[in-house]
């Protein structure tokens, strides 16, 4: 069979061919593990230095990348070139394992400008599991920073230990440890550790 071998956008009234099974698997393996691990297709293009749009095209299915173009995605993804080309039929599964030594760092759109925080992703959105969360260690004094842009959405904050001084749209909680706090993304919101100890605590997000 014949794969091509350079990047080529791909025409929606091409004949199927046997190497479109192969192809057109890698698109969604990229985009899996690219989710899995956190990442923003911004992100991945500077790891991996092919253009976010390229990567975004790959994705979708509209373009075939380059034996060059998918060896840089591997590398940068922490994958084997194999992964993305080999058994076309493998199907996801069902649940997401994550591993405590390979977790990543927080979603970019997660309290981008946070100071103090120790955080990490412990679960990532994808094409069938919409929810994520993040756990994090807020220091004394450790805050959110700014939390624009706003997007649509919801957090649910749960504090495992210590205390968050919260405010949502003007609203002000003191979230203790075992208490909760749900709230909409859409609306201005930001926090802070008060306390003379750490805080430890989990966000659950399901984005719109």
């Amino acid at each position: 069979m014949t794969v091509p071998d350079s990047t080529t956008d791909r025409g929606p009234n091409r004949d199927p061919a046997g190497w479109e099974p192969i192809v057109g698997a890698i698109g969604p393996k990229v985009r899996e593990v690219r989710q899995r691990l956190g990442l923003s297709l911004q992100q991945l293009a500077a790891r991996s230095e092919v253009s976010a749009a390229a990567i975004h095209k790959v994705e979708r299915g509209d373009m075939v990348p380059t034996i060059t173009t998918l060896l840089k995605l591997a590398g940068a993804l922490g994958r084997p070139i194999g992964y993305f080309v080999d058994d076309a039929g493998h199907t996801a599964p069902v649940a997401v394992h994550v591993r405590a030594d390979e977790r990543p760092g927080p979603p970019p759109e997660w309290a981008r400008g946070a100071d103090g925080v120790d955080a990490a992703t412990i679960a990532a959105p994808g094409e069938r599991l919409r929810g994520g969360a993040v756990f994090a260690v807020v220091e004394p004094g450790g805050k959110s920073g700014d939390t624009r842009p706003l997007r649509a959405g919801e957090e649910l904050m749960l504090v495992l230990e210590g205390a968050l001084q919260v405010e949502v749209a003007g609203e002000r909680y003191l979230v203790r440890a075992g208490d909760t706090l749900h709230y909409p993304t859409d609306r201005p919101h930001e926090w802070r550790n008060p306390g003379p100890e750490p805080a430890r605590v989990v966000w659950w997000m399901l984005r719109s």
